[in-house]
């Protein structure tokens, strides 16, 4: 806005007062917007604490579940090997008796054969 050429003391001192009154106006509080579910900081950080204790817990129930888990793999794997080694075993124990008696036989036969010559 232009000022009037030659302003009067009157002019002046509405001036003043009328800066004097905004540069006032600016400290006075404004109104502000009060939230409707107002929580405040102590509950807030309570609701924080107890989700980080829950991801925690549901972690180390997992890392528990997990070494089970590998327990559980490795015990199998253990009792797939010792059937296996049994299984060698009882096979290795046929064939020795598959050859005895097959060695029982031949001898028999020779026997046999020995007698029937005579």
């Amino acid at each position: 806005m232009k000022q009037p050429t030659n302003p009067g003391f009157a002019d002046r001192l509405t001036a003043q007062a009328e800066a004097k009154k905004a540069m006032l106006a600016r400290f006075k509080p404004k109104p502000t917007v009060v939230a409707e579910n107002l929580v405040d900081r102590t509950a807030r950080r309570e609701q924080e604490l107890e989700a980080v204790r829950r991801a925690r817990i549901e972690d180390r129930e997992k890392a528990r579940a997990d070494r089970i888990a590998a327990l559980e793999a490795v015990k199998q794997t253990a009792e797939e090997a010792e059937l296996a080694a049994l299984e060698a075993k009882r096979a290795e124990r046929r064939e020795r008796k598959a050859m005895m008696r097959s060695d029982t036989q031949s001898r028999r036969s020779a026997r046999l054969a020995m007698y029937a010559r005579s």
